[in-house]
């Protein structure tokens, strides 16, 4: 079934879990930009930082170019 937009119930489901996906990895990677600023010298810190930054770009390229 779709909407009047003609979007199915499935593909809306898929963007409210893609949009919430990159809500969380939004929000951890705050905590870890604030983790990095309390612990500059801390490699641990910085690479949990570096790997949600990985994450997030890998999530919002592929949602560019789902909607190209």
């Amino acid at each position: 079934m779709s909407d009047s937009n003609g979007t199915t119930a499935a593909e809306t489901d898929t963007t409210t879990t893609d949009t919430t996906a990159v809500e969380t990895l939004q929000q951890g990677l705050v905590g870890q930009l604030m983790a990095v600023i309390g612990a500059p010298d801390d490699k641990d810190v910085a690479r949990a930082a570096d790997d949600i930054v990985q994450q997030l770009d890998a999530r919002l390229r592929a949602a560019g170019s789902a909607a190209a």
